[in-house]
């Protein structure tokens, strides 16, 4: 029996030949790849991580982009931005969109029998290439960066993590069987900094990014992370994780 503490689940938790298909999100997935060990005391022991604040300013800027890009959708016309990007395309329709962006309740998934995990990830947008008949994932980001965006930001440290989330959300649409491109896009909105006063506004510029996907990478790494999820072995500290170097010094100490 799993004990009662603050900070342990008791719920949610892996459970090694277990008949129901456990879930596994966009973000768990990535916990594995950053940090197998927190990986692991989070979804087969229970121990929570801390968490972090909501983003509720980017939230609303997600949110408020979505619904520009619906009008759009519904009268089944380019967004302006497509014009500047050079893309042939307009907002993808289908009875689905809301509960593939519905992160937390829903999302897309993908069932694996092999592993008897359900992978899922709840996406920004998706968008329908004219020319190819593909469609196209899209990622709104919404930043503050003095000089703006620049062009090679995904190449910095921290936003490679921002490619392995297209890749995902791809490789979740190629498996269930939608023709995608081989590309998707980042809408960066970055909160313009060379205001004198703030008067209840704020002013942002949009950054296209295009970003040429990969999804050859990552049934590999689903058969990884259930063979680490079937470990009965807790995996080692790391030490390019920053919650395994405090617990670790807080221990030693």
């Amino acid at each position: 029996i799993m004990p009662t503490m603050k900070g342990i689940r008791s719920r949610n938790i892996y459970k090694k030949h277990q008949e129901k298909p456990f879930e596994i999100s966009r973000t768990k997935f990535e916990d594995f790849l950053k940090c197998k060990r927190c990986f692991y005391l989070d979804r087969v022991k229970g121990v929570n991580k801390p968490s972090s604040p909501p983003y509720t300013l980017n939230n609303l800027v997600d949110e408020l982009l979505k619904r520009e890009f619906d009008q759009y959708r519904a009268d089944k016309k380019p967004h302006p931005l497509f014009k500047e990007m050079h893309f042939n395309g307009i907002p993808f329709q289908h009875d689905d969109l809301d509960k593939w962006r519905a992160s937390r309740t829903q999302g897309i998934k993908y069932e694996d029998e092999d592993t008897n995990l359900i992978l899922k990830g709840g996406i920004d947008d998706i968008w329908l290439d004219l020319d190819t008949n593909k469609v196209v994932i899209a990622d709104y980001k919404a930043t503050s960066k003095k000089d703006g965006v620049a062009d090679d930001i995904l190449e910095q440290p921290f936003y490679g993590s921002y490619k392995i989330q297209l890749d995902f959300y791809s490789w979740l649409f190629e498996k269930n069987g939608f023709e995608v491109a081989d590309f998707g896009y980042f809408l960066f909105c970055n909160g313009k900094q060379d205001k004198q006063e703030f008067n209840s506004l704020m002013d942002f510029e949009y950054k296209i990014i295009k970003y040429n996907t990969d999804t050859s990478w990552i049934d590999a790494k689903v058969i990884e992370m259930k063979r680490q999820l079937d470990s009965d072995e807790t995996p080692n500290y790391s030490e390019e994780c920053d919650f395994c170097i405090y617990s670790k010094t807080i221990k030693e100490f």
